[in-house]
């Protein structure tokens, strides 16, 4: 499964909201400095969609706020 998230970094509150089935907004609190945000990323998707961390693979977008993640089986 593949979802698009788009990701605001250095937000006062972090939540996620969903804009349609496969399509995310994410904000987050901490910089997008060395990897933070991503990781800020995963885990906020991680506790929503009750999916283990490990199984979340950002494979477009890293250091880009548009991000398109795979969620492994």
């Amino acid at each position: 499964m593949k979802i698009r998230v788009k990701v605001k970094p250095n937000s006062r509150i972090e939540n996620i909201k969903q804009l349609g089935p496969d399509n995310y907004e994410i904000k987050v609190s901490v910089p997008p400095e060395k990897g933070k945000a991503n990781k800020k990323v995963i885990e906020i998707l991680s506790k929503y969609l009750n999916i283990p961390k490990s199984r979340f693979n950002i494979i477009k977008g890293e250091t880009n706020k548009e991000k398109l993640i795979e969620i492994l089986a």
